[in-house]
């Protein structure tokens, strides 16, 4: 089964970090990352930029309105996802706890993916 991993933090406290600081962070993350790869658990990763750099498509008129931002509702934004494969929930909740052991604060959203159609687009 996938599981999506959605990784939400406090945005200007993640961008207030120091490049050294979130060196350290990326090197925690990224050797929970490489035993993930090796053991054929982990699909895509991505690291968002800044909300600030989103474009909304408000869909709640005709035509949609296209807006600078992400306006989302939300204390924590949306920093990154991954995509796991894992045998249950119990396993994508391990995984989740452990790289919340390798990155402070925030939160972990944990949710089934259904592929509904690979359309083969790499980026």
């Amino acid at each position: 089964m996938l599981y999506a991993l959605l990784c939400y933090h406090q945005e200007d406290v993640v961008c207030a970090w120091t490049k050294a600081e979130d060196d350290a962070v990326m090197e925690k993350l990224a050797i929970v990352q490489e035993r993930l790869a090796k053991a054929g658990k982990l699909g895509p990763v991505a690291r968002l930029l800044p909300t600030t750099a989103a474009t909304t498509l408000r869909k709640d008129q005709d035509p949609p309105l296209v807006l600078d931002g992400p306006f989302a509702e939300t204390k924590e934004q949306l920093l990154g996802f991954y995509i796991l494969d894992c045998k249950d929930l119990e396993e994508a909740l391990g995984i989740a706890r452990e790289l919340g052991e390798a990155n402070p604060g925030g939160a972990y959203e944990i949710r089934p993916v259904g592929i509904f159609q690979d359309g083969g687009a790499r980026g």
